[in-house]
């Protein structure tokens, strides 16, 4: 994805997804060995491709036609730069050097996905509506909080959704492999995440927790309310358009021409959001709120039967 030879970006690609932590034995969380092997990971399975220098495939009117339908691209584009800005700030606040630069790190890399974003829409002459101004948040945890929360929820659908594009081939293998770091970074992301969560009630003092952890729960209501709506925004044309919040969820029908069921979507998403966090320690923590609802939620559904 960059101007190095396919061994060396082959090489990127698979330390991007395999990382085992030097520290010996169990890895108490919250403690000092806790900390190193989740800020080490982060740095050592960084991937370095340049957005400037992605060469986005020459697609076909058919598969670009519906590529740029998606209502998802004003969406996608505005919440990189929001996280971006979100991350940087609550590093800003947090007193431990290597998780203070870990979390920076973070939020440089929300700006390079916001920059591989509006690089594809350039490439493919998608309109986008006006860019808002973003603005440093008053509440940097409560920003954070909400951001490492969204991503975690939006990234278990999103690799599955990836996935079922990948296979019904909405997204020509060309264009799959072109975004498939991004994915990937995603998954880094909300380990990092994660593992900060722990580690940050870990360390909290007793009298915090209580707060913080109301602080929490505001935050799934917040995004469970985000997502029953609809967000308008106004496009390149100057037309008034509806994208839906909950694209993740709702957005299998435009992937595929197949008739999925939901518990076939759920099976898809555990299975690829197992398979990303495969090639990580097992000693991190992983999110587990999407997949633990996900699996008590096909308890209750019927086995599609194979055809």
């Amino acid at each position: 994805m960059y101007a190095a030879d396919a061994a060396t970006i082959a090489e990127a690609d698979r330390k991007a997804r395999h990382w085992q932590s030097p520290e010996p034995g169990p890895l108490v969380i919250g403690s000092e060995a806790h900390k190193r092997a989740v800020c080490r990971m982060f740095e050592d399975t960084f991937n370095p491709y340049k957005p400037s220098v992605i060469p986005w495939p020459k697609l076909d009117e058919v598969t670009l036609n519906r590529i740029t339908s998606l209502p998802i691209w004003d969406i996608a584009v505005q919440t990189e730069g929001k996280a971006r800005l979100r991350m940087a700030a609550y590093a800003a606040t947090i007193t431990d050097p290597e998780m203070r630069d870990t979390i920076a790190r973070n939020g440089w890399e929300e700006n390079r996905h916001k920059e591989v974003l509006s690089k594809l829409v350039e490439a493919y002459g998608i309109p986008l509506a006006p860019e808002p101004e973003y603005l440093e948040p008053k509440d940097p945890e409560w920003a954070y909080l909400v951001t490492g929360y969204s991503e975690c929820v939006d990234s278990f659908f999103a690799f599955g959704l990836f996935e079922m594009a990948r296979r019904s081939g909405f997204f020509p293998e060309e264009l799959v492999e072109t975004f498939e770091p991004v994915m990937q970074e995603e998954c880094r992301h909300i380990l990092l995440f994660a593992n900060w969560l722990a580690w940050h009630r870990k360390n909290m003092p007793w009298w915090k927790r209580p707060y913080f952890e109301m602080r929490v729960w505001a935050v799934w209501i917040f995004l469970g309310w985000e997502r029953i709506g609809m967000a308008k925004t106004v496009d390149g044309a100057g037309n008034e358009n509806k994208q839906d919040n909950n694209f993740t969820v709702n957005g299998s029908k435009a992937m595929t021409d197949e008739d999925i069921s939901l518990a076939q979507i759920l099976d898809l998403c555990l299975s690829e959001n197992d398979r990303r966090f495969a090639g990580y320690d097992k000693r991190l923590l992983r999110p587990t709120t999407a997949p633990f609802l996900a699996r008590l939620a096909r308890k209750f559904m019927r086995t599609p039967k194979k055809a």
